[in-house]
């Protein structure tokens, strides 16, 4: 991830005003000017370079869109400047309050953000009025420009990195439904990637909305593509064993399959060390078995409830009357992305979402 200097700082805020000058040359521009980034993170940056510009150019939304579609005839308007901008649009026009300046603000954005993106300005203009928004966003998907049919998928996404949530879309995990349908076949990978992305923040609040969603896809089209995206799209749910989302990608109920295990190599285990496991799965059914095999640590925390983690082991076809050997160790390390809590824990070996051994551990100091 590039730091807050790499992509908005003081030579770009100097191109923005170079943009805008040639765009509207009877204006000083003296707030841009004055701007400095130093010590600000990229929020704070992009927020002190919308407020100038918007001080720079008062009056109404109709102002403010006339110098800015200007400077979109210069090619060199665009990088992270535009991210400001983009956000002086909606803001004005929220401020504006009229129909129109809504309606023209979305049309600006969509023009932006082939520059670099909107897809964080778009984000108050749907926590305005997502009914209004929605008709606009869901015609973006047969826009000719890939970075406009993105944005209809990215700028809705519940989830999306850096930006406010969107309380209506949090609300109504369905609502961008009609968006995903019409760019999961998307000729774009750019584009697809997007809505596996979105599919994954669904995911994580309405499960079965997600994998809904996911079965009208491989309905509609079983190709190569589509099940990426949607392996990809359920990726969390596939990790936490969900039955729905394994089932559509081929890893049905473990019928048939026997479980030895799993054995520790040792009933406790020091924060820093390792613990190992073992243990035998078998396939006693007549016919090939999918299986996706993990583990879940059950995680002390620190109230005495446990929370767990799950972790990969393997993908894998079993025969019938094959066995499968599980040899692993998970390590107990400090990291800075985990506490750990002395007490009981425990270790699950889960095959295709349903848990077929459990063993007890403790975690000491």
């Amino acid at each position: 991830m590039p730091l807050a200097d790499e992509m908005l700082n003081d030579g770009v805020v100097t191109g923005l005003v170079a943009s805008m000058e040639a765009a509207a040359p009877g204006v000083a521009f003296g707030e841009l000017r004055r701007v400095r980034l130093g010590g600000l993170g990229l929020r704070q940056r992009t927020d002190a370079v919308r407020d100038a510009l918007l001080a720079d150019l008062p009056g109404g939304y109709p102002e403010l869109e006339d110098v800015v579609q200007r400077a979109l005839a210069d090619e060199s308007f665009s990088g992270w400047m535009i991210w400001p901008v983009s956000e002086a649009a909606s803001a004005r026009a929220l401020q504006d309050g009229g129909p129109e300046a809504f309606d023209a603000a979305l049309d600006l954005l969509a023009a932006l953000t082939p520059r670099l993106t909107a897809e964080f300005a778009i984000r108050p203009l749907l926590d305005a009025d997502l009914d209004r928004a929605l008709p606009k966003v869901l015609a973006w998907t047969s826009d000719p420009s890939e970075h406009v049919r993105r944005l209809a998928s990215e700028g809705t996404r519940p989830l999306l990195p850096w930006a406010r949530r969107v309380g209506a879309i949090t609300a109504r995990p369905g609502v961008t439904a009609p968006i995903l349908d019409a760019l999961h076949g998307d000729s774009s990978a750019y584009v697809r990637r997007s809505v596996a992305n979105h599919l994954n923040d669904v995911s994580r609040a309405r499960p079965e909305v997600a994998v809904a969603a996911a079965g009208r896809w491989l309905g509609d089209s079983g190709g190569k593509q589509t099940q990426q995206l949607v392996r990809h799209g359920l990726r969390t749910l596939i990790k936490q064993g969900d039955p729905g989302a394994l089932a559509l990608l081929g890893f049905g109920p473990p019928d048939g399959i026997t479980f030895e295990g799993p054995l520790l190599s040792a009933p406790s285990v020091s924060i820093g060390d390792e613990l190992g496991f073992t243990g035998t799965l078998r396939n006693t059914g007549d016919s090939p078995a999918n299986l996706v095999v993990d583990y879940v640590v059950h995680h002390r925390k620190a109230n005495g409830t446990t929370t767990p983690k799950v972790f990969k082991l393997t993908t894998r076809v079993l025969d019938p009357g094959a066995e499968l050997l599980l040899d692993r160790t998970h390590s107990f390390r400090v990291i800075t992305t985990r506490v750990y809590h002395p007490g009981p824990h425990a270790l699950e070996i889960q095959v295709n979402g349903t848990s077929l051994g459990k063993a007890d551990f403790e975690l000491l100091t």
